[in-house]
């Protein structure tokens, strides 16, 4: 296809996204350092239409987040709290059982599970978890635990990586979000998450999944004091293991929020980032089919616009997201189904809601 650009560096990106061949380090540097935003955006977006057309996904998904209680305390973190400190909370099983009843009535597909690393919660705790969503959302996918979450676990469980992952699958679980990872850079976690797992082991625990069967996303956190080398870098690392596995079903960039963080100086991304590293991904991430504007992290009506960025997803309705809404997040804490639809048709795309695996319902 035949664009104008601005920076004459695009033409031959451009080229070698139209001729199928891959993207290689210095092309992501190249994207993201471009200040032809909309150039940039138009090679997104002729990826994006030769895979998806006109079409862009939502799910009816409800978020649970059982504790907030965490080991870690990352940094960039405002969710996370010790025990016994002010707001801090663990959700009980009945506690569990009675949000997925309050919303019985209404067709969740998806219930996306996730929380701290709690040091008092046992294995059984996140078995029985499992199994009651499961019991009470019989047909929906359990989308739950965090890579990081899943070291935890294996090592409370006193566990082999593998039999944790045999498990949980046989507990109910199907998929696993993408975070954790942050930006997969030695010098960021040291400064930022020194005790989170590093992303080799997020790596091989994303790897032993897909080899269970149990598909995931991918995220990575942008915005904070990564350099744009390291965001390349975290892109080529989720695409060499996409090429051993394909075991990826969406990627998602996550913009940093920093209020209530021990970063509240780092100021918001702008929507010329955002929009760039969404555009970045779609081209960058050859072999991943789907990438999501997350409506929570950049706002509905940017996420509008990221749909003709390179984004063909906008997630889900997120009944009631937390972790984000706690670091200043100034989004909706969820969305009805015909919201999401009126932001989709609005901005020129036909609304296709789908399970977690990409199958129109």
């Amino acid at each position: 296809m035949e664009f104008s650009f601005l920076d004459n560096r695009l033409y031959n990106i451009n080229e070698k996204v139209v001729s199928g061949k891959r993207l290689d380090f210095e092309d992501g540097l190249a994207l993201y350092k471009s200040n032809d935003l909309i150039g940039v955006g138009r090679i997104a977006d002729h990826a994006r239409r030769k895979r998806h057309g006109n079409k862009a996904y939502y799910v009816y998904n409800q978020h649970i987040n059982y504790t907030n209680i965490c080991l870690n305390r990352c940094l960039f973190c405002a969710y996370a709290r010790d025990k016994g400190e002010k707001g801090a909370f663990t959700s009980s099983i009945e506690d569990v059982k009675t949000q997925l009843l309050e919303r019985i009535d209404e067709p969740v597909r998806e219930l996306h599970v996730v929380g701290g690393l709690n040091p008092s919660l046992p294995f059984d705790y996140y078995i029985d978890l499992l199994k009651t969503i499961k019991e009470i959302r019989l047909d929906a996918t359990i989308k739950a635990f965090t890579a990081v979450e899943i070291d935890h676990i294996s090592r409370i469980a006193n566990l082999s990586l593998n039999k944790t992952i045999t498990s949980l699958k046989n507990a109910g679980l199907s998929m696993i979000p993408g975070g954790g990872a942050e930006v997969m850079s030695n010098r960021v976690k040291k400064r930022l998450f020194p005790k989170k797992i590093g992303s080799k082991r997020w790596l091989e625990i994303m790897e032993r999944l897909h080899g269970a069967g149990i598909t995931s996303n991918a995220t990575m956190l942008y915005g904070h004091i990564e350099t744009i080398e390291e965001r390349v870098d975290h892109l080529i690392k989720l695409r060499n293991l996409q090429d051993k596995t394909g075991g990826f079903s969406a990627f998602i960039p996550l913009a940093f929020h920093s209020k209530n963080t021990k970063l509240s100086q780092i100021p918001a991304t702008t929507a010329f980032d955002d929009l760039k590293s969404l555009a970045t991904a779609r081209l960058m991430l050859d072999n991943f089919d789907h990438i999501k504007a997350y409506w929570v992290m950049i706002g509905e009506k940017l996420a509008q616009v990221a749909l003709s960025f390179g984004a063909d997803d906008l997630d889900g309705t997120i009944i009631e997201e937390k972790i984000t809404h706690m670091a200043g997040a100034k989004s909706a804490k969820g969305l009805t189904s015909e919201q999401i639809k009126r932001l989709i048709s609005s901005a020129g795309f036909t609304p296709v809601e789908r399970d977690s695996f990409y199958n129109p319902v």
